[in-house]
């Protein structure tokens, strides 16, 4: 009896230890299940539940795919319940992958913001939104002055006033980036959004190791209550499969710091880092090498000499012309 009772409470021990372990190693398992998408995807019939989708967008029994690898597509995938957490973690398990091996594109965005369902062309997207994307940009325009290879995740506040510059790759008005070479891998690709007490982290797990990278971190960043988290992408004259697996959101606990009581759903989207957009300086031409010197040189006498042997036939034939008259 008594090597049982002990065996009993050595057992109660184990899993009070055990439990204790795991709620260390999963600190974030409130998981809101209206912000997230896992398999299966769909409902009843055709519709998932929580999601609406825009575009070119399929939903497999594998994956949800924004754009498949073929020209001028796009699409969308965008939450149905505003989101009412002020701290929050946005879990996305995706895969970028064509058959593009030194030329594809062009990425896709993870997006809170204000107004869902609308098209444009950031990634799929509109243009001049109100909140927060999170761009991983495949394809490098490869003009102005860039300091960083491509594939590259930035993230831009706007407040409505900005415009996305595509032709320099949002580097004006992004709030800060890193690069990160997520296509073409076997296994899935992740990426963390974490917004806790006004800042932001993004993390990546690109090599399958199952342990976050971080990405950058910006404090002071300003986002309200009640917008809406999606995913969009597009494809240009280059393409790329670009496929969802999952999305989770987690609700994280306020800090002691925070106002439990503060109203949030007022707040214009801003950043302390945030500079206004410098003004665009168009790509200085390259001076021309000595042969095409050269040759525009040529070209241009030869075009002299046409025009003086013009000029003199002209002029020879009005004098023939006189004679014959005075004759």
């Amino acid at each position: 009896m008594f090597y049982e009772k002990l065996y009993w409470v050595q057992l109660f021990l184990v899993s009070i230890l055990i439990s204790s372990i795991v709620a260390e190693w999963n600190t974030r398992d409130y998981i809101r299940r209206e912000h997230s998408l896992t398999k299966p995807y769909q409902g009843g019939g055709y519709s998932v539940p929580y999601w609406d989708f825009l575009g070119n967008t399929i939903v497999t029994s594998n994956y949800v795919r924004l754009t498949p690898d073929l020209q001028s597509k796009s699409g969308a995938i965008w939450n149905t319940v505003p989101c009412q957490t002020r701290n929050w973690e946005l879990q996305v398990q995706f895969k970028v992958h064509g058959r593009g091996k030194d030329l594809f594109g062009d990425g896709f965005a993870i997006w809170y913001v204000r107004d869902r369902m609308q098209t444009g062309p950031v990634f799929g997207s509109k243009d001049y939104f109100q909140g927060l994307a999170i761009i991983l940009d495949t394809y490098s325009n490869h003009n102005g002055a860039h300091n960083h290879q491509h594939p590259y995740i930035s993230a831009m506040i706007n407040n409505g006033s900005l415009h996305y510059d595509h032709d320099r790759d949002g580097t004006h008005t992004q709030i800060s980036g890193c690069e990160a070479k997520f296509r073409n891998y076997n296994h899935d690709t992740h990426i963390s959004i974490t917004y806790v007490d006004d800042t932001l982290t993004v993390s990546t797990d690109l090599e399958g190791k199952n342990a976050w990278k971080e990405c950058f971190k910006v404090e002071n960043v300003l986002l309200p209550t009640g917008y809406f988290f999606g995913a969009s992408a597009t494809t240009g004259d280059l393409s790329d499969n670009h496929d969802i697996i999952a999305i989770k959101m987690f609700e994280l606990d306020l800090l002691e710091a925070q106002n439990k009581d503060e109203d949030r759903s007022q707040i214009i989207p801003s950043a302390a880092s945030f500079e206004a957009p410098r003004e665009r300086i168009e790509d200085t031409k390259p001076a021309m090498s000595g042969v095409k010197t050269f040759l525009y040189m040529m070209a241009i006498a030869i075009v002299i000499i046409v025009l003086v042997v013009l000029g003199i036939m002209y002029y020879q034939k009005r004098q023939e012309q006189s004679r014959k008259r005075l004759y």
